[in-house]
């Protein structure tokens, strides 16, 4: 009986294990439920949005909600001419000959700036929390993500965090990337794809990686003469 017991009491306390036979366990498919219960450290409960100004009233960010749901959709694909008007009706700053991919998506257009000749590409997210400024001859490419919310993991509130996002002139951010809060990006540095950026990057580097990080400059040649 004795042995049964001090079994069962070594399967409810496990010993703890270091990172080396963490490995070999997952490997094997075996590794250690982790804590599920633990009491919550957060109550949202408390959480508050009051606070967060959004720039215009809410029947404007609900119009325009179901303006970007219906009428972008049935625009044509190369037609960027009415999304451009339409961001612009709502307050966004889009200058000349922006390429504005249908299925991009703006959460609040007053507060989001996009130089000329620039390109946002397919499910693109520009949530907007705080400003987000797009430079000149800049691309965005598809699926990324440019996040200028947050929560403060400290708050048990939950409180929340924005951070406005800036992008320099001929800059390339490439498909599904993740930009921070309070990030810049510097003019005509390339962000490698699926690279998540928290922290600011240099002018004209080449960047990427999960954290991202600066692998070196960016040459461009010239081009080369036709005869």
């Amino acid at each position: 009986m004795a042995e049964k017991g001090q079994d069962s009491a070594e399967l409810s306390n496990p010993t703890p294990i270091g990172p080396a036979a963490e490995r070999r366990l997952a490997a094997e498919g075996s590794v250690p439920e982790p804590g599920l219960d633990a009491p919550p450290l957060v109550d949202l409960r408390q959480y508050d949005p009051r606070g967060f100004v959004r720039g215009r009233p809410g029947w404007v960010v609900m119009l325009w909600w179901l303006v970007q749901a219906i009428a972008f959709p049935l625009t044509l694909h190369s037609h960027h001419a009415p999304r451009r008007a339409l961001l612009r009706l709502f307050g966004a700053k889009i200058g000349r000959g922006v390429v504005i991919r249908p299925t991009a998506r703006f959460t609040y257009p007053w507060k989001v700036e996009i130089g000329d000749h620039s390109w946002v590409g397919d499910n693109v997210v520009f949530y907007s929390l705080a400003p987000i400024r797009v430079g000149t001859h800049c691309v965005i490419s598809q699926k990324t993500y440019l996040c200028t919310g947050s929560h403060d993991v400290t708050d048990p509130a939950f409180g929340l965090i924005t951070g406005a996002i800036a992008i320099g002139n001929g800059a390339w951010i490439a498909a599904d990337c993740f930009i921070a809060p309070g990030v810049k990006i510097g003019a005509n540095t390339v962000i490698g794809a699926r690279s998540a950026v928290f922290h600011s990057m240099p002018a004209q580097t080449v960047c990427w990686g999960s954290p991202c990080q600066v692998r070196g400059d960016r040459q461009i040649l010239p081009k080369p003469k036709l005869h």
